[in-house]
């Protein structure tokens, strides 16, 4: 991720690039907002560098721009659209793909599953958009948690098509825990079954990645942020999930909920309150 931002840096120059995490690691986004606040900005855009437009987008992160702002209200802090499924990630792993792969090896693209479905349509979207890059005439999507199926169910539907030669691909922006699991998933899978699984990689710091992010800065800039909203949890009821519809910003699995909130205070950041949706 740091690599990704200093690749930014070079494109705005001029402009300061911080990096801020949500959870499991430092510095939390609160935090760099506040530093650099003391360091003299006086604008700042908050962009959500995710791949899917799911709770972490539509929540969390508004909800630290929102608190944000309470802090410094003589700032300027505005929300910059997540990333999102765009042209320049699906050719980094196309071509990653299509490196290691024909049209006879069965394809699995495998993403960061969300409790959102419109953000879980955006994985079958890019597993599709991979798919026809590549050619590859067999395809699934896998998800490493919340949501099914999962990375083995969707290796086994593959596999009981007759495909023995597998190449994974991984939606996600950048390597930790949950592509370390899944690999260690597949290896075990293919030892069983004697299935080849070919490991095509992960987006990762690529130079192609810099122009939709300074997209999405620009956009903020001018104050037209994008969100994917026509089937969003938050908008439209989904059976199971309904009362999702007009939930306050910064609840339920937000890091800015109860049970989060120590890791937060314990960093140096303040207490948090829910906000409502639509207030960004």
């Amino acid at each position: 991720m740091h690599s990704l931002a200093a690749l930014v840096a070079q494109a705005v120059a001029g402009v300061d690039v911080q990096v801020g995490f949500l959870e499991m690691t430092e510095p939390p986004a609160g935090v760099v907002i506040d530093s650099m606040v003391a360091g003299g900005a006086r604008r700042i855009t908050v962009l959500p560098l995710v791949l899917l437009g799911a709770g972490h987008a539509k929540s969390d992160v508004p909800a630290v721009v929102l608190e944000a702002r309470r802090r410094h209200p003589e700032v300027s802090i505005v929300f910059a659209s997540p990333l999102g499924v765009v042209k320049a990630a699906v050719e980094i792993l196309g071509e990653a793909v299509a490196r290691s792969s024909d049209a006879d090896t069965a394809l699995l693209v495998v993403s960061r599953g969300t409790s959102d479905p419109d953000a879980n349509g955006d994985a079958y979207k890019a597993g599709r958009l991979i798919a026809e890059w590549c050619g590859n005439r067999s395809f699934a999507v896998g998800f490493s948690g919340v949501t099914g199926p999962t990375i083995l169910e969707a290796a086994e539907a593959l596999a009981a098509l007759g495909n023995r030669r597998i190449a994974v691909s991984w939606w996600y922006l950048c390597y930790g825990l949950l592509i370390e699991r899944g690999r260690a998933q597949l290896r075990s899978w293919a030892d069983a079954t004697g299935v080849e699984v070919v490991d095509v990689g992960y987006l990762g710091p690529d130079v192609r990645l810099v122009e939709p992010i300074v997209e999405r800065f620009n956009e903020s800039k001018a104050g037209a942020p994008r969100v994917n909203c026509d089937a969003c949890a938050y908008r439209s009821p989904w059976p199971g999930i309904a009362d999702r519809v007009g939930q306050p910003v910064g609840v339920g699995h937000s890091h800015l909920a109860a049970q989060h909130r120590h890791h937060h205070v314990d960093a140096g950041t303040h207490d948090h309150a829910p906000v409502e949706h639509g207030q960004l």
